[in-house]
C-alpha cells in the first residue's frame, strides 16, 4: 500500500511533495495509517487533533495517544479541546454536525495562522460510498451523488482510492497502533447503520462493489461536467443583471425550455430553496408572488425573477444634524455642501432650499401612507402610486430610502426630489445633497 500511496501522490497530488501539511488525526485507524504513510513518504507534516470531550476518559486517552505518536515520529502536534455539547445546544446543531463545524473551522483557522498549505483528512473509498448512500437516501441532485472531492480548497483526501480493508491490512502488517472509538459501533447514527448493516450486504451481492462504485462515480462526474457547461451557457443568456442586492433572471429564457424545472434547480440550488414546484410556478404567477428559503427569496416581477438575500434585521432610521457635511449610510455616503447655483441635474444629486429644512434630517425606509410632492408635478402623490407608475419591483421598493425633514419627504433618494424644498428666486441658501 505504501508504494501505491507514493505513486498516487506523485501522479495525482504531486503538489503535496513541496507543501507544508497539517494532518487531521483522531487517533483512529484511518488517520493513524495516513500519518504513517505521509511520514514514510517524507512529506512535511504536523498533526492536528480535536478533543470533543464527548466520551470522558476515552477522549482524553485519544489525545494522549496522538501526543505520543507525535513524539515517536518527531512531529509537531496541535490539540484543541471543545465543549461540543454546549456548542450544539447554543447553535441548535446535532452533536455530529457541531463536531464537524468545530473541527473544520479550527483546522482552517490553524492552517491560516501557522501557514500550512494543505490539510489532509483520512477519508477513504468506503467513506465515499457511505456518503453517496446517505445523500441518496435523503434525496439529492447529481452533485450529491458525485462523491467526496479529493481536493477541495486546502482540504485534500489522499486515501480516497483505498478501501478500509486495505488500510486495515496495512495497519496490521506494519504493527501500527490506533484507538478504537466506541461510538463507531453504535447504529443510532445513519452512517454507522449503513456501514455495519447495509454495506456488508451490498458487498456480499457484489464483492467488487468499491471498484464498480468508482466506475459509477467517474461516469457521474463526467455527466456533471456536461451539465455544468450547459447550465453556464444557459445562465449567460438568462441572467440580465447581477448586483450586491439581487440577481435578475429573464423568465422568457426559462419558458423557452422544454423542461425548465431542472434549470431552475441548478441555477438556484445553492440558495437553500426546497419547494421546487413553488419555484416553478413563479414563472406563471402574478407580479409580487414570492418563494422563500432560509436565506433568500425569489420574487416574480413582470418578466423577471429577482433573487435577493433576506435581510436579517430591519434598517434603522438615520439622523443627520445640520453640522454634518457627510454621512455614511447603507446605500453610500451622503454629502451636504452649500452651492452658489444649480449646476446640472443628476439622479444622485439634488439642490434644495436649506432654510426650508428642519433638522435633524432623517433617512428612513418607506412607511404606510407616505405622500410627497414630486418635483416638476403639481400636487401630491402617494409614494406607493409613484412606485407603481415607475414600475419598480417589490425589491426596489423595499430598498429605496427616503430623506426627510420632519414628517415631509425631501428626496426619494436617487429617484425624485420633493417640490416643496425646491430652489426658487427667493432662496438665500442652496444646499447640494449628493449620494456617492
Amino acid at each position: 500500500m505504501l508504494e501505491r500511496f507514493k505513486t498516487h501522490i506523485k501522479s495525482q497530488l504531486n503538489f503535496l511533495k513541496e507543501a507544508r501539511i497539517l494532518v487531521a488525526i483522531s487517533g483512529g485507524m484511518d488517520s493513524a495509517v495516513l500519518t504513517h504513510l505521509c511520514h514514510k513518504s517524507n512529506l512535511n507534516i504536523a498533526l492536528a487533533h480535536c478533543n470533543f470531550n464527548l466520551r470522558g476518559m476515552e477522549s482524553d486517552a485519544d489525545e494522549d495517544f496522538v501526543l505520543e505518536l507525535g513524539e515517536d515520529l518527531d512531529l509537531e502536534v496541535f490539540v484543541q479541546r471543545f465543549d461540543t455539547q454546549a456548542y450544539a445546544e447554543d447553535n441548535k446543531r446535532s452533536i455530529q454536525m457541531a463536531a464537524r463545524e468545530l473541527r473544520y473551522n479550527w483546522f482552517t483557522e490553524l492552517a491560516g495562522q501557522m501557514q500550512f498549505d494543505y490539510i489532509l483528512t483520512a477519508h477513504h473509498a468506503d467513506d465515499n460510498l457511505e456518503t453517496f448512500l446517505i445523500n441518496f437516501t435523503r434525496g439529492t441532485g447529481l452533485e450529491g451523488l458525485t462523491g467526496i472531492p479529493e481536493v477541495n480548497g486546502k482540504f485534500v483526501r489522499p486515501l480516497l482510492p483505498f478501501s478500509s480493508e486495505a488500510i486495515l491490512k496495512y495497519a496490521k502488517e506494519n504493527n501500527i497502533k490506533w484507538r478504537d472509538d466506541s461510538s463507531n459501533a453504535s447504529v443510532k447514527y445513519l452512517r454507522n447503520k449503513l456501514r455495519h448493516e447495509v454495506v456488508p450486504i451490498l458487498k456480499e451481492i457484489n464483492p467488487s462493489l468499491l471498484q464498480s462504485f468508482q466506475t459509477t462515480l467517474g461516469n457521474l462526474n463526467d455527466s456533471s461536467v456536461i451539465i455544468k457547461e450547459s447550465i453556464d451557457e444557459f445562465l449567460n443568456k438568462a441572467i440580465e443583471n447581477i448586483s450586491d442586492s439581487q440577481v435578475r433572471f429573464k423568465i422568457a429564457e426559462f419558458k423557452n425550455l422544454a423542461n425548465p424545472k431542472p434549470y431552475l434547480f441548478e441555477s438556484l440550488k445553492e440558495f437553500g430553496f426546497t419547494e421546487w414546484n413553488d419555484v416553478l410556478n413563479l414563472l406563471d404567477a402574478e407580479t409580487g408572488k414570492q418563494v422563500f428559503s432560509n436565506t433568500h427569496r425569489l420574487i416574480k416581477n413582470r418578466e423577471y425573477l429577482l433573487l435577493s438575500p433576506i435581510q436579517s434585521e430591519d434598517d434603522e432610521d438615520i439622523l443627520i444634524s445640520e453640522e454634518e457635511t457627510k454621512k455614511e449610510t447603507p446605500i453610500g455616503i451622503l454629502f451636504f455642501d452649500e452651492a452658489d447655483a444649480i449646476l446640472k441635474h443628476e439622479s444622485n444629486t439634488i439642490y434644495v432650499d436649506k432654510d426650508k429644512l428642519k433638522y435633524p434630517l432623517k433617512l428612513r425606509k418607506k412607511q404606510q401612507g407616505d405622500i410627497f410632492y414630486p418635483l416638476g408635478m403639481k400636487g401630491k402623490k402617494k409614494l406607493s402610486k409613484y412606485f407603481k407608475d415607475e414600475k419598480m419591483s417589490l425589491l426596489e421598493k423595499e430598498q429605496t430610502w427616503l430623506l426627510c425633514s420632519g414628517d415631509a419627504i425631501v428626496w426619494v433618494v436617487s429617484h425624485r426630489a420633493d417640490g416643496r424644498f425646491k430652489v426658487t428666486v427667493e432662496t438665500k441658501q442652496i444646499l447640494k445633497i449628493k449620494l456617492i
